[in-house]
């Protein structure tokens, strides 16, 4: 029997190093990564930059307090905020911390600026995933807490893209909007870039806080530095993580200076949030990631491996109805069972991971080259080709 809780459906693979694009198995097997760890391993594995930087601070300093100054964390929140509308950042552990800060805030928020006692409810979305904490499931909906014996106020949950039903749904005691700009576990579900746009309007005529998960689809997965940023309007709380440290335990609560001016001192905290080994490796990820040349390449990998696929969806129609997703998140709406699938790309030496919908996930490393792009369209046209 295995000591670990067993939360998860673990497969029988064990890997033993990374080195790029891929992982190894003890025997020397090679698996192509199309999951990067669930949308973390953006820079793929064993970076040599980001391994330098890691060790260059773990000789110095592992941990301090956040009572103490850490101009690390200090500099990568000033590069964080001059990348898009915030003014502040809360550094946390994971993106369910971020989403359980971004809760917090909003509904301080409206007590601390309006001495409201009622208008703490969020607006949430079919189809969303926020997290594992009792308060992310609540937000991804409140059947997720089925099984847990506990009930949490304050959350409605809506059809995904129904901007009527919204409207509809809003209320005086409406707080905030919560959403994805990209679904991930939700089925990779893009809301168009008239719907940001309505959401923002929305909120700023009910007096609504517009909050962004952007956990999965944040630090150019979408091609842009965060997703909303396709639609050129700015939310007020965003919360990020995953690749933010490329697999580091690092996470970001993000918010305008309005919104943020109201958490003083002891209103939230995390003792290992923001420590001097996590923020100098996100740092690090800043470092290669506004580099014009990676994003150059970004562009073109993801432009010819998006045609790629649309040309096996459109060759394979009994296999892929549509092909989802923006930049390198991408998924397969599959017209079979599309954990076989995952499981047949698999024996391919290909990882890749299941989502809702039946579709099937694509987050390989955004570094990503046209040669690795040629190795996965073959794999899923095998794939294809034996009928799933």
């Amino acid at each position: 029997m295995s000591n670990v809780l067993p939360t998860y459906p673990r497969s029988n693979l064990t890997f033993d190093y990374g080195e790029g694009s891929y992982l190894f198995e003890a025997n020397g097997d090679k698996y192509l990564d199309f999951g990067s760890g669930i949308a973390v391993n953006s820079l793929g594995y064993a970076n040599k930059y980001l391994n330098e930087k890691l060790m260059d601070q773990a000789n110095k300093l592992w941990h301090v307090s956040n009572v103490y100054q850490i101009p690390e964390q200090e500099r990568l929140a000033k590069r964080l905020c001059e990348t898009c509308f915030a003014d502040y950042v809360f550094f946390c552990n994971s993106g369910a911390e971020a989403i359980e800060a971004a809760i917090k805030i909003a509904r301080r928020y409206f007590y601390v600026t309006e001495g409201s006692l009622t208008k703490n409810e969020i607006i949430t979305f079919s189809g969303s995933f926020h997290g594992r904490t009792i308060g992310a499931l609540a937000a991804g909906g409140l059947e997720k807490l089925d099984g847990f014996n506990t009930s949490v106020p304050g959350f409605k949950q809506l059809q995904y893209n129904d901007h009527e039903a919204l409207e509809a749904a809003v209320s005086k005691d409406t707080a905030a909007i919560l959403i994805e700009p990209i679904q991930g576990e939700g089925g990779v579900s893009v809301l168009p870039v008239e719907c940001l746009i309505g959401l923002r309007k929305l909120c700023d005529e009910n007096n609504i806080l517009l909050i962004f998960d952007e956990v999965q689809c944040g630090f150019l997965r979408s091609g842009k530095m965060f997703a909303h940023q396709w639609a050129d309007i700015e939310p007020d709380i965003m919360t990020t993580a995953k690749a933010i440290a490329n697999g580091f335990p690092l996470g970001a609560t993000m918010t305008s200076k309005k919104v943020g001016d109201v958490m003083h001192h002891g209103t939230h905290g995390s003792t290992y949030g923001g420590n001097p080994l996590a923020v100098a490796v996100g740092n690090a990820v800043l470092d290669i990631m506004q580099k014009e040349i990676f994003l150059e390449n970004l562009k073109k990998v993801s432009s010819y491996f998006l045609a790629g696929l649309k040309e096996i969806s459109n060759k394979f129609p009994d296999s892929i109805s549509e092909i989802r997703g923006k930049g390198l998140i991408l998924g397969l709406k599959c017209m079979k069972d599309n954990l076989k699938f995952v499981e047949e790309l698999r024996k391919q030496k290909m990882l890749t991971i299941k989502a809702g919908d039946n579709v099937v996930r694509l987050l390989p490393p955004l570094t990503l080259s046209i040669k690795e792009c040629d190795e996965a369209l073959e794999k899923i046209t095998k794939a294809c080709n034996s009928g799933y």
